[in-house]
């Protein structure tokens, strides 16, 4: 999952539940809106923690 949490259409849930752009519009936000970076650090069944770097 780690590697396709950003991909367009992704999502962990089950057909027909969510959207799944969610992430994706996101990480398009901050990349090209702004010449920034979205990150992140998960532990499996515990937490996940998002980084968003934006250049000022």
């Amino acid at each position: 999952m780690k590697t396709r949490i950003f991909d367009h259409l992704y999502t962990p849930k089950a057909v027909g539940k969510g959207t799944a752009l969610g992430l994706a519009i996101a990480r398009q936000i901050v990349e090209e809106t702004h010449p920034g970076k979205l990150s992140f650090n998960s532990v499996l069944g515990e937490n996940t923690e998002f980084f968003i770097e934006i250049n000022l």
